[in-house]
């Protein structure tokens, strides 16, 4: 179903190794596996035969890579604000070893230690998100799981924590629009593979 009001394009960047090992990757810059490149090749052919007014990207190389690798590298900017959640001393470690430590530990509610909490995370996507209501059309944003996954349910005028209740899949695509009008913010599609 398409829109008659602008839609934001959200891909999650490829496979990268500690994606694939379950390892908190928010400031650590991992390259994209092969696996990831050649998912990353495939997006464009994923992505609807629109004209996109913006093509955003986060600082890390999966995310450019991601972008490059699908065809849009030589529109891209780049946003600090789309900066994955920074784990502080979580980064590389799976939750599963951090719930050893810390039962019960969940990073949507409890944050990082010496990173970011979710909140700390939905005032970067708020930021984005006033960014995004002053482009007069469709944007292609390529970031990372935990700030896509914030950046939804702020989207749509929910607390960050309930980033908790949506996954997304490397090179997953999602689309976030309106509804009847501007005023009426919507997830239009969620984790496409």
């Amino acid at each position: 179903m398409s829109s008659a009001y602008p839609e934001i394009y959200l891909v999650r960047h490829g496979q990268t190794e500690w994606s694939l090992s379950g390892r908190h990757t928010g400031r650590t810059d991992i390259p994209l596996t092969a696996a990831g490149e050649e998912a990353a090749r495939k997006v464009a052919a994923r992505l609807p035969a629109i004209d996109f007014a913006a093509v955003w990207s986060s600082p890390s190389q999966r995310a450019r890579n991601t972008c490059a690798l699908a065809g849009f590298g030589d529109t891209v900017v780049i946003k600090d604000d789309l900066a994955e959640w920074d784990y502080g001393a979580y980064e590389g470690i799976t939750t599963k070893d951090i719930q050893a430590q810390r039962p019960g530990w969940e990073i949507f509610r409890d944050g990082c230690p010496n990173g970011e909490t979710a909140a700390d995370v939905g005032a970067r996507a708020d930021r984005i998100i006033g960014q995004l209501r002053e482009v007069n059309g469709n944007v292609l944003i390529f970031s990372s799981a935990h700030f896509l996954r914030v950046f939804a349910p702020r989207w749509i005028g929910l607390p960050p924590e309930n980033g908790a209740r949506l996954v997304l899949d490397t090179t997953s695509i999602s689309t976030l629009g309106y509804d009847h009008d501007l005023s009426e913010p919507v997830i239009r599609r969620w984790n496409q593979i």
